[in-house]
């Protein structure tokens, strides 16, 4: 395999055709039936296949579907745990670190973005145990910290997960751009992040369907900054399902 030289975290070549406004009507019915399936506690996978099979959606419109489907529980249950970030004042805050930076650099860049059921923002991109740093990198940090301070947490904790190679490059990173800015965060790279999240009682930042899914308190940031700090990105409306 060829080594991951991408400066830019982009859209896809095949995404103009794969997710055109002609294709929106059908991903929009395949979001739901998925949804539908997932609610009658059929498995993913199976569910998936079927739904993809009888739209004849390709390898990349089902993983689509699949980010932005969800069942009725699980819709309920993200919508009463999840806070207004005015809430996170004088908080601690916990980050899903790699779900945050990939959607904002894919934002920044250009890529294609949806809009889930869930009405959290979720992009393509797929890291595939290993992570590049791109040229938006650090604007994504920086962006990210800038909103988060006018919302005045007390403290907020970075999980990066360390299989992931470069992780400790991307932890160092954030935390220089936070001495710059004096920020009050703190940086972990662990093996198994996403149950460090789900126990704690800090307040979330991920749109990870499984941690949304266990986590008690957590603010959907990255619809704030997509409405508010990047008004041009690319987006998929599959909500409407």
């Amino acid at each position: 395999m060829s080594p991951d030289l991408r400066q830019h975290r982009g859209a896809h070549p095949t995404d103009k055709f794969l997710f055109s406004e002609d294709q929106l009507s059908v991903l929009r019915e395949a979001v739901s039936e998925l949804s539908w399936l997932l609610t009658k506690r059929y498995t993913l996978a199976s569910s998936l296949k079927l739904v993809g099979d009888r739209h004849s959606l390709s390898a990349r419109q089902r993983q689509a579907v699949a980010r932005a489907a969800c069942s009725d529980e699980s819709l309920d249950r993200r919508r009463q745990h999840c806070v207004a970030l005015e809430e996170v004042k004088n908080e601690k805050v916990i980050v899903d670190g790699f779900n945050l930076i990939i959607t904002v650099e894919a934002a920044l860049s250009g890529a294609m973005l949806l809009v889930c059921r869930d009405n959290c923002v979720r992009d393509l991109a797929s890291v595939h145990g290993s992570y590049r740093s791109v040229q938006e990198t650090e604007s994504a940090i920086g962006l990210i910290g800038e909103v988060l301070a006018t919302f005045k947490p007390a403290a907020v904790t970075w999980l990066l997960d360390r299989p992931i190679s470069n992780s400790g490059r991307l932890a160092r990173k954030i935390v220089d751009v936070a001495a710059e800015h004096n920020w009050p965060w703190s940086v972990d790279v662990l093996f198994n992040p996403d149950a460090t999240i789900i126990s704690s009682p800090s307040i979330a930042i991920t749109s990870d369907s499984s941690i949304l899914d266990q986590v008690w308190r957590w603010v959907n940031l990255k619809s704030y900054l997509v409405e508010h700090h990047l008004p041009e990105s690319s987006l998929l409306d599959l909500s409407k399902c």
